[in-house]
Parts: C-alpha cells; sequence; structure tokens
C-alpha cells in the first residue's frame, strides 16, 4: 500500500456547528471528494471517520482526518496554487469548523503491515514530544525503539507512524503534533482485548521516555478510501 515515498497532508476535523454527525459524515464522504479530487496532483485521498459508537458517549476530540498523498513537497504547493483549491475552501466551511481545523505534512513509515478487513476500526493517536528533548531524538525513538514494541500488541494488523517534516519546525514554528499513530485491529473489542495485555504495558512504560505527559489524544475510526 505504501509504495514509492511520498509526502502526506494530514488534516484533522471538527463538524460545523449545528450539524449532526450523520449529516458532516454524508457530506464528507459523497460531496466534499468532487472538490479535493479536482486538485491537480493528488497520489491517494483516505477519510477516516470517528465511529458513530464514539458519538454516543462523548464527542471526540476530532470527528475524523483527512489524508491526502502527493509525489513531493512541490506538487503540495501546486494544489495551493491551483485556481481549484479556493472551491476546496468554500466547499469546506459548508461542513467543517474551519477554526479548529488543523494541518501537518507528514511522512509515513510503515512498522507493521498486515492483511485488514474492510471493517476494520482504525486508532488515531495525535503525539507530541516530551520537554527537552529534541524533534531527532524524538524521531529516533519513536521508530527505532516504540516501533518494534508496539508492533507486538497482540490483534494490531497495521501499524504506520507519520511523521511532521522537519521542514514544519524551520524558523522557530511548532507544529500541532509531532506525529500520528495509525493503527488498525478488527474491532472495538479487540482493542479492548489488546489494553489488557502484557505488550500493552510495555507499550505504556515506554510512552514516558519520548511523549509529553498526558494521554494523547485518540480517535476511533473507519476509514474510506477515496482515491486507492
Amino acid at each position: 500500500m505504501l509504495g514509492a515515498p511520498m509526502v502526506k497532508v494530514i488534516t484533522f476535523l471538527k463538524r460545523k456547528a449545528g450539524m449532526s454527525v450523520e449529516e458532516f459524515q454524508s457530506y464528507w464522504r459523497t460531496r466534499h471528494p468532487d472538490v479535493v479530487t479536482r486538485l491537480p496532483g493528488v497520489r491517494r485521498y483516505v477519510q477516516s471517520h470517528a465511529l458513530l459508537s464514539i458519538h454516543g458517549h462523548e464527542d471526540p476530540i476530532y470527528d475524523g482526518i483527512a489524508e491526502v498523498w502527493a509525489d513531493d513537497t512541490d506538487a503540495l504547493r501546486a494544489m495551493t496554487r491551483s485556481p481549484d483549491h479556493p472551491a476546496l475552501q468554500v466547499d469546506e466551511a459548508r461542513f467543517i469548523d474551519r477554526s479548529t481545523m488543523g494541518v501537518i505534512v507528514t511522512d509515513d513509515h510503515l512498522i507493521k503491515d498486515g492483511p485488514v478487513p474492510p471493517d476494520a476500526v482504525k486508532s488515531v493517536t495525535f503525539l507530541n514530544r516530551k520537554p527537552g528533548l529534541s524533534v531527532e531524538e524524538f524521531q529516533h525513538h519513536w521508530r527505532e525503539v516504540h516501533g518494534p514494541i508496539a508492533a507486538l500488541l497482540p490483534g494490531l494488523r497495521r501499524y504506520v507512524q507519520s511523521r511532521t517534516r522537519r521542514s514544519a519546525y524551520e524558523g522557530g514554528r511548532i507544529p500541532a503534533y509531532d506525529g500520528v499513530v495509525l493503527a488498525w485491529f478488527d474491532s472495538t473489542e479487540a482493542i479492548r482485548k489488546t489494553a489488557t495485555t502484557g505488550e500493552y504495558a510495555r507499550v505504556l512504560a515506554d510512552v514516558a521516555a519520548f511523549l509529553s505527559p498526558g494521554v494523547p489524544p485518540t480517535i476511533l475510526t473507519r476509514e474510506h478510501v477515496i482515491v486507492a
């Protein structure tokens, strides 16, 4: 699924005030792709919608994420300069709270690959590095130390680290997140079972070595591939 290296934009979204989850998800999946796919250079486009069952308890931090792959950063710049880009922004305002919308530009690192059932649950976790830890130290520990530990989780089908690109830190800038974990499981029940294992305890024990204190924000989603 991950072939030649590409750059990926992750956009995290909240629905517009007054819009139901069902209305938001329907518009996002059936109407919004029309404007996204007009942009030049979209190599792959995936929407991950927060599970409705989660909304039944409390609103998650985001209603979902969009992932758009392109060949390189020049291709991303071409998208934003395209004459079709203003129409994208206009359409976003119809169903997204753009004041809370955020974007990070990332590189994908596939840690574990495996078959994923069509109705799999995709866990999306937003990471920030431990205070005092450099970007280089954070990225090295996440990929070389934590990645192999997490890959051993029972029930984990697929695991991708989307690391925020170094350019996001230029000029003293601070991106919203240092990276995003994408992990696929058969079901929410499979996730609950995983959380009771010794392997999961090892993952939690390692978190303090490289992540900021507290529980990282996580949403459970179902993935919809728009452009494969």
